[in-house]
Formats: structure tokens, C-alpha cells, sequence
């Protein structure tokens, strides 16, 4: 079958499934009821399988017509944007933009950067979603997303920009460590309260220490706390309660004002890789661009590399190592 013979009577059938009626479908259409009904009839027919299940009273889809109207939603949408990337959608970005963030880096980090960008550009209708599971970009039809880590290799479907890698450092309050005292060691770690990050799935996730040239795991001792939240995590070890391992892209402002301070620095380890991803199919869709380029400008190495190499300050402010 030729390519155009697949495209014949989907846009009957989107309108059809959009407004659950064949008469409604026809109006918008400008065709008669009978040309609507024989188009997916034809189209039922050459896919030898039923789209819609019709009563008396209604109109539905089957579970195989939901199925091949998300298909062809996307296909039709991809259309659409192609055809306003040639003509540049003149000075004005509009339409849909589908996001995806890291939940926690997605509100503390982007979420900033993407209000702005759309208070410039009013005209873009964007639906926002924070999750930290895996997203299938192509699948779920997401146009710009960031990802903290990597696959072992990028899809070549997909096109994506390095922001930075974070790193993940032991810190507490001055207060604390007035009160506590001031770990010397790893070992000493053991006799402090350790806040620690509990996982989805009800595991703690263990703090990660170089041995050599590997990263290993070592539990705190003394897990006076467990949080599902990493910014509920900061929260309460911006409250004195005990030492925590932190991103820096999360606590960087803090350890920069002083209310927060860095506890055996040489002990830092790095992070996850953070990048920019998108569908190569819409790069060239102005407002894919227009966004992936903030996103890059704002937060490439911005933010995340605050105080990681920071000249020493002061106790108060700064870094201690025993």
C-alpha cells in the first residue's frame, strides 16, 4: 500500500473521535453524514478492525480505535509542526509544548527558567508534568524534557546537550555541628545524625564515598531521619536536625549564604550527568528551539557547579576539613 493510501480517512476519523458524533465530525469538516460514515467505514475496512463501538444513544472508541487515534494524533501533529518550522511561524511562537522534568531539579531548577520563558512567549500552550521514572520520549510524545543520568546509549531519534554533572557533598547546619561537633572522618560520620534519602520502593538509598578509584556504598550509622523527598531532605537538615549528602545543584545557594556548610569536602563524589533532551524529528520547530536554547543557556553549568570549587571561606561560610 502506498503511503498516501494510509493517510485516507484520518482526519475523519480524529474528528470523528474528537467530537464523538459523526454529524459534529461532518460540520467541521464541511462534508455530509454519509461521507463521514463511509470514509471509516473504508477505513475500518482496510484495517480490518473495529474503530468505534456505536449504540443507539453513543459513540466510543474501542480499545484498538484508542490505540490508533494516539498514533495518529502524533503523526497529524508532527504534520502540523513541520509545516509551521518552513515557514518559520513568523515572528510568533505559538502551540502546544509538551515537558517533562525531574520532579525535585524540575521545581527548584527549571521551573524558574520555564516561567520566564513563558511569560516572553504568552502564545505557547505548554503542559507540564514532574515525574522521576522513565520517559519514552517518542512514545509519549514529549517534546522537551530534562533527564538527570543517561542511557548507556542515546537513541538516534533523539537529540540531547550536557548541562553538567552535580556533586553529591556532606553537609549540616553551623548549629549542628556547634552542638555535635565536627566529623574528622568517615568513621566519625557514624556518631552523627544521618538524614538520609528513602526511595519509592521503601530502600534508603546509601551515601556514596570514593575507596580507591571506585565509589562504594556506606550507610550512615545512625539514621535518625528518612525522607521520600529531596527537597523535604534539605529542609531538615536546614533545621539542624542532622548531616545529610546533598546535590549541590540543591544546596549550593545555601552553602553559599552560610546556612549550610560543606563537611569533609576531599570526600565529595560526582553526581549524575544532567542533560537537555528533545525529539531530532521537532529541533526545528521554533518553539522546541526557542526552548531547548534557554533551558542550555540558564542551566548549563549554572547552578550546578556552585561552590564546587570555591576558594576556602570561613567557617561559617564555608567548607570544613578536618
Amino acid at each position: 500500500m502506498q503511503s498516501s493510501e494510509r493517510l485516507k480517512g484520518v482526519d475523519v476519523f480524529v474528528a470523528v473521535a474528537q467530537s464523538g458524533s459523526f454529524v459534529r465530525a461532518a460540520a467541521r469538516l464541511n462534508l455530509t453524514g454519509s461521507a463521514v460514515g463511509k470514509a471509516i467505514a473504508r477505513l475500518e475496512a482496510r484495517l480490518d478492525v473495529r474503530l468505534f463501538e456505536r449504540t443507539t444513544r453513543r459513540l466510543c472508541l474501542t480499545d484498538a480505535g484508542t490505540r490508533f487515534l494516539a498514533a495518529c494524533t502524533r503523526v497529524l501533529g508532527e504534520l502540523e509542526e513541520a509545516e509551521l518550522a518552513l515557514h518559520g511561524e513568523g515572528a510568533l511562537l505559538a502551540g502546544r509544548l509538551r515537558i517533562d522534568l525531574p520532579a525535585t531539579y524540575g521545581r527548584v531548577m527549571v521551573l524558574p527558567v520555564l516561567s520566564a520563558f513563558l511569560q516572553r512567549y504568552p502564545h505557547i500552550k505548554p503542559v507540564v508534568s514532574f515525574t522521576d521514572r522513565y520517559v519514552d520520549v517518542i512514545e509519549e510524545g514529549i517534546d522537551v524534557t530534562v533527564r538527570i543520568g543517561s542511557p548507556e546509549a542515546w537513541s538516534p531519534l533523539l537529540g540531547h546537550r550536557f548541562l553538567g554533572q552535580d556533586q553529591k557533598v556532606f553537609c549540616a547546619t553551623p548549629g549542628y555541628l556547634d552542638a555535635h561537633g565536627v566529623p574528622a572522618s568517615l568513621d566519625d560520620l557514624d556518631r552523627h545524625a544521618a538524614i538520609m534519602y528513602g526511595k519509592a520502593d521503601g530502600t534508603v538509598s546509601a551515601w556514596l564515598v570514593r575507596h580507591g578509584s571506585a565509589l562504594v556504598e556506606r550507610r550512615g550509622a545512625s539514621e535518625r531521619i528518612v525522607a521520600g523527598d529531596a527537597e523535604a531532605q534539605a529542609g531538615l537538615v536546614l533545621a539542624g536536625l542532622g548531616v545529610a549528602q546533598m546535590s549541590t545543584w540543591l544546596v549550593g545557594r545555601h552553602l553559599r549564604e552560610g546556612s549550610l556548610v560543606r563537611i569533609l569536602p576531599r570526600h565529595a563524589v560526582a553526581g549524575l550527568p544532567i542533560h537537555v533532551v528533545w525529539p531530532k524529528a521537532k529541533e526545528d520547530v521554533p518553539r522546541v528551539r526557542e526552548l531547548v536554547g534557554t533551558l542550555c543557556a540558564a542551566l548549563e553549568w549554572d547552578g550546578l557547579n556552585a561552590g564546587w570549587n570555591a576558594p576556602p571561606l570561613s567557617r561559617r561560610t564555608g567548607d570544613i576539613d578536618a
